[in-house]
């Protein structure tokens, strides 16, 4: 695993900066005093980008690749057939898989993360009232108006807690990332992480 992945402490940080080309995320360790510590990964997606698939690097310097994301297709074979998102390592090797129930995301939105010979994991938002406020909000003709209501989520194996997202109130997606052991790699909670304000549809 790479050095960049394997230090989180467990704590870690997901910024997006948005543009009207692309949105940026830099995950980042949480220190101590609640502010950002070095650069663990860094993505790009571009905003009409018809590819949900996402390369995350090492740092802002694109120079080394950490792992990447791409959307499996039904058509495809093997690991990359089916639903979701297959997350890769740096040589291509499996890390597991996720995806967004649909139909459990009509009222709250779920996510099941698959890592690799591991039991799944299943994360759920947390607030059944700010659940339904977003879905009222995307139907509202606020399309230029953001959702800054801070939203949850929790992450369990047969109700034992993984991970937990926490999104920060404020104009820019900040979310916080803790990780409740040593057991789930550090690349599927940062891909997974990410993919909650990337590719989350409700």
């Amino acid at each position: 695993m790479d050095n960049a992945a394997q230090r989180t402490g467990g704590r870690f940080t997901v910024r997006q900066k948005t543009s009207l080309k692309s949105d940026r995320y830099t995950v980042s360790e949480l220190l101590p005093d609640g502010s950002d510590g070095r650069v663990l990964a860094f993505a790009e997606r571009g905003r009409l980008s018809l590819d949900e698939e996402m390369t995350f690097y090492t740092d802002e310097s694109r120079k080394r690749v950490l792992f990447t994301v791409r959307e499996r297709g039904l058509l495809a074979t093997g690991a990359d057939a089916g639903d979701g998102y297959t997350v890769r390592d740096a040589e291509g090797g499996s890390l597991g898989v996720f995806e967004e129930r649909f139909l459990a995301s009509l009222l709250r939105s779920t996510w099941v993360l698959r890592p690799q010979d591991s039991p799944p994991v299943v994360g759920r938002e947390r607030n059944r009232f700010v659940a339904l406020l977003r879905r009222v909000w995307n139907f509202l003709p606020l399309d230029l108006v953001p959702f800054v209501w801070p939203y949850h989520f929790d992450f369990e194996t047969d109700g034992k807690p993984v991970m937990r997202v926490d999104k920060k109130f404020g104009p820019r997606d900040r979310y916080v990332v803790d990780m409740a052991g040593p057991g789930l790699d550090p690349r599927l909670a940062i891909a997974q992480a990410v993919a909650l304000d990337a590719f989350q549809g409700r």
